[in-house]
């Protein structure tokens, strides 16, 4: 029996698997930043099409990075106050940083290295690591979680007629439904109220 046993294998083993992951990751994310004469540009950023089951695996993984980023964009606020806005290896530096307050920084930031490294041991790809801390974790700040949607394709696969699905970023181009003011019920005077 296979209680107990969590995600898909995929017909794959699980180096495969996670090799997999890994690179669809990064294509989700390098997918936000693209040159406009890249060979495999994406048609729309933020996206990327593949099946239903992998990316109902892979979103749990994106969305686990995105709060590693938030995490890090807080601890990097926190520690600016005790930061120099000097240039480095000029005189007004070098004296920061002999200073307690370096020390003070160096303390504070130190998680937010730990967690860009953890997000660097996930991904191993420092472009893409770079837009999810400098532009998914600030973006995503004042969300608390589902950071990505699954749109089910109407179009089936060629070759194994697999079902096609959208992973991608939510906030942009979400749909906005338009909403009409409900009316009141109308009541008419003239009818009797029918009796029992």
């Amino acid at each position: 029996m296979r209680h107990g046993v969590r995600g898909r294998q995929l017909g794959r083993n699980a180096s495969h698997r996670h090799a997999m992951f890994r690179n669809m990751s990064v294509s989700l994310i390098r997918s936000l930043r693209s040159e406009d004469d890249a060979p495999n540009k994406p048609k729309v950023p933020g996206r990327i099409v593949t099946t239903v089951e992998k990316a109902k695996e892979l979103r749990p993984m994106v969305e686990k990075l995105i709060t590693m980023a938030k995490k890090a964009k807080l601890i990097e606020d926190a520690a600016e106050q005790f930061t120099t806005s000097a240039d480095r290896n000029t005189p007004e530096w070098k004296e920061w940083r002999k200073s307690d307050r370096w020390r003070q920084w160096a303390q504070a930031v130190s998680p937010a290295v730990a967690l860009r490294r953890r997000a660097f041991a996930a991904l191993r790809d420092k472009e893409a690591l770079n837009i999810l801390f400098a532009e998914l974790g600030p973006r995503f700040l004042d969300r608390q979680g589902g950071y990505t949607r699954i749109a089910r394709l109407a179009e089936f696969r060629i070759g194994d007629a697999g079902r096609k699905a959208i992973l991608e970023f939510v906030g942009e181009r979400d749909r906005v439904k338009a909403r009409k003011p409900r009316q009141a019920p109308v009541v008419k005077q003239d009818e009797p109220a029918p009796a029992t």
